[in-house]
């Protein structure tokens, strides 16, 4: 059998383990500090959920899970593949949020700020900081369509990332009425929109000539491709967005980033990105980004996706997120030698095997300033202590002894 992972998932040595709680838990920590309550989805959705979640390109990600028995005998003999599946899991935890609000709303009180630290899965092709087993760390707001949630949400996000002594990263916003706006007074048609803000979001990895070029193999009207290059060729900031429409969404964005910004007092940036569309389907308003000067690609993004609760409910229930991937933070802080502060020295007790009860009660004494692991007298100590030095242990001591130091280089 084999004994390494598939991939795109990891073992995590429990020194990792052990920088993924504290990690977890200081984001968990600044969240519920904000006011957000913590709630829990399962891991596995039905799968018609999923496929009408309007989630972009993750619907070609989706880990489907194949019907059982009888069920899944039924569904071979008629030949019909795309009936062998009725469930799968999660690709974010956005999808299941919305299903979960729908299903307990009676119990809940509007607006609704909600956590959820969990694992989603993703059939991607792995590399750094993206994985097929992934955690995400997410605060959202239901039941509000007041651009005050998207304030809370990217300063409440911004402090999880410094508490982590995250630094030098910047806040990008737009709001998706806006480049609609600006695509139908170029000429594109209603329809069209979707597939042209998939492109256009490539902008900073393709840059503008790969973006046009894109649309010209989507086959759109060349005139209106000339006349958005024409747009595109040069930076647009608030300004220059105000001259070409956008109205109401504008004046959101300038709003939020003017709050966020003084907010922030200094220690991150926000700016206008007209270029950011987030690849999902189901946003509708304001959509953000985190980007780090240290890590390639973002370290968090969100968005307003008023529409998506509705597909459950019928009515149309506003809602708002921000998700930090915590597996590109844990990547960037593991890289940056991160250590977890104010954590007790560790140390290893050792004993003689007929001495573990005594070793016990000595060890919980040493607990009040140490880290206690106990252990029997290893057959050969020196390989013994070499490891745990390894391991960052300060020291070690025998029943009744006192602690020995080990020396780290």
């Amino acid at each position: 059998m084999k004994i390494t992972t598939l991939k795109g998932t990891n073992d995590y040595l429990p020194e990792e383990a052990r920088l993924r709680d504290y990690l977890q838990n200081s984001i968990l920590n600044t969240y519920t500090d904000a006011g957000f309550e913590r709630i829990m989805t399962p891991a596995i959705e039905d799968i018609e959920n999923l496929d009408k979640s309007d989630g972009g390109d993750n619907l070609n990600l989706i880990f489907k899970i194949m019907k059982r028995g009888d069920k899944l005998t039924k569904a071979l003999v008629g030949g019909d593949e795309t009936k062998l599946c009725d469930m799968g899991l999660r690709y974010d935890l956005t999808l299941p949020l919305s299903r979960y609000y729908a299903n307990n709303r009676e119990q809940l009180v509007l607006p609704a700020k909600c956590i959820q630290i969990d694992k989603v899965y993703r059939a991607e092709r792995p590399q750094k900081g993206r994985l097929r087993e992934l955690v995400q760390c997410d605060i959202d707001i239901i039941g509000s369509s007041s651009i005050s949630s998207e304030i809370e949400l990217i300063h409440t996000t911004a402090k999880a990332l410094l508490a982590l002594e995250i630094k030098d990263f910047t806040v990008k916003i737009n709001d998706r009425r806006i480049l609609r706006s600006i695509l139908l007074k170029t000429g594109f048609a209603e329809n069209q929109l979707d597939s042209v803000c998939i492109t256009f979001d490539k902008l900073d990895k393709i840059g503008t000539e790969g973006v046009i070029a894109e649309l010209r193999d989507k086959e759109f009207d060349d005139n209106v491709i000339d006349k958005f290059s024409q747009i595109i060729s040069k930076p647009l900031t608030l300004e220059s967005v105000k001259e070409l429409g956008g109205g109401e969404a504008v004046e959101s964005v300038e709003t939020i980033m003017n709050a966020v910004s003084e907010l922030s007092q200094g220690a991150y940036k926000i700016n206008f990105e007209i270029s950011l569309v987030r690849g999902q389907g189901y946003y509708t308003g304001t959509v953000f980004e985190i980007v780090s000067d240290r890590f390639k690609g973002s370290i968090a993004g969100g968005g307003r996706y008023d529409n998506l609760i509705g597909k459950f409910t019928g009515e149309n229930i506003p809602a708002v997120g921000f998700s930090i991937g915590f597996e590109r933070i844990f990547v960037l802080l593991t890289e940056a030698g991160y250590k977890i502060p104010d954590t007790k020295r560790r140390i290893a007790l050792l004993h003689d095997k007929e001495r573990i009860t005594e070793a016990i009660k000595e060890a919980e004494k040493l607990r009040e300033k140490y880290d206690v692991v106990i252990t029997e007298k290893p057959k050969k100590l020196s390989k013994y202590l070499d490891k745990i030095q390894a391991k960052g242990y300060y020291g070690f001591c025998f029943l009744g002894e006192e602690i020995r130091e080990l020396k780290n280089d």
